[in-house]
């Protein structure tokens, strides 16, 4: 059963809103305001809707309000079931500095659809579309993965382009990266869309790797399961998440989960921008109204299109 496609234009209106909630923040030095703005107006949107929404990817815990947490309910209780993931502000950081690739992201499957897990950490290596299925392997070194996404697109390590997000823990796939000449694009935030890029017509990433969060991970699952892509993810638990992910149905602790594991079936996927961004431009404020872009899919219907709407304040 698909999504009802409806719901694709109701979504839409929602990033829409939480971008300009955040917007309301940009350059003002406070990524807490910038994340609040987003999740209120996020959360207003989606009690409006007819659906039976239940946040399964979040930004924390019940007790860490004012975040839309896992397991709240939204919606009017009225229309399909459905499992949500949001991040209402991937790149606090660039809105409080008002610089670019600050985004407001959900997705939408039937429920059950959707992987659950805690917020936490996760390694993930993900690649483009029109490549053998399951190509790479978190297991494997980055010099192996490398050598089969290069015989796969059947050119050299040094023609490649990787991206990598600037952090130490990184530091010996940036050495392996180096060692093999791949060009690297590093970004410091935003691993959402650095993980999309690998199926941007626009780009000249062909895979990104590294660990970043777990809802973003999944978002970019999203996206990618959209667009043909792939991506394989493992939690990185602490002894603090292990008992959250045993409590969330998750007995493999160490299990490498491939995309038709995290999105199965039917999905929509929202990015709306804040700050302009490679994939779409930023809140365009007026005096009595905003104009918001979108970076919007539904798998099914094969929708695949970038949308700008002006919206009264």
């Amino acid at each position: 059963m698909s999504l009802d496609p409806n719901y694709l234009e109701k979504f839409i209106r929602a990033t829409e809103v939480a971008a300009y909630g955040a917007y309301l923040q940009v350059g003002k030095g406070n990524k807490i305001a910038a994340d609040k703005g987003a999740v209120d107006f996020m959360r207003n949107e989606f009690n409006k809707i007819d659906m039976n929404g239940t946040i399964v990817i979040g930004e924390g815990e019940m007790d860490e309000a004012p975040m839309l947490y896992i397991g709240e309910k939204v919606g009017t209780k009225r229309g399909q079931d459905l499992d949500i993931a949001v991040d209402p502000l991937e790149g606090t950081n660039f809105v409080s500095k008002n610089l670019p690739n600050s985004f407001s992201v959900m997705a939408a499957t039937e429920k059950n659809n959707l992987f659950t897990a805690p917020d936490t950490y996760m390694e993930k290596i993900a690649i483009g579309s029109n490549l053998p299925k399951n190509l790479l392997d978190l297991d494997n070194t980055v010099e192996q993965n490398i050598s089969l996404l290069a015989e796969a697109k059947n050119t050299k390590p040094n023609l490649l382009t990787a991206c990598v997000l600037k952090r130490d823990r990184h530091n010996k796939i940036i050495k392996s990266l180096e060692k093999m000449n791949v060009n690297i694009k590093f970004i410091t935030d935003g691993d959402i869309a650095g993980a999309i890029s690998v199926v941007d017509e626009k780009s000249t990433i062909d895979i990104y790797l590294g660990v970043g969060g777990g809802p973003e991970g999944v978002l970019a699952a999203a996206a990618l399961s959209c667009l043909g892509g792939q991506i394989q993810t493992r939690l990185v638990l602490d002894d603090s998440q292990i008992n959250k992910a045993k409590n969330l149905g998750i007995k493999d602790l160490n299990k490498k989960y491939n995309i038709d594991e995290i999105i199965r079936g039917d999905v929509m996927f929202c990015a709306t921008a804040v700050t302009n961004g490679d994939l779409v431009d930023g809140i365009v404020n007026e005096k009595d109204t905003f104009k918001a872009s979108t970076f919007a899919l539904h798998k099914d219907k094969k929708i695949k299109k970038i949308i700008t709407n002006i919206h009264k304040k």
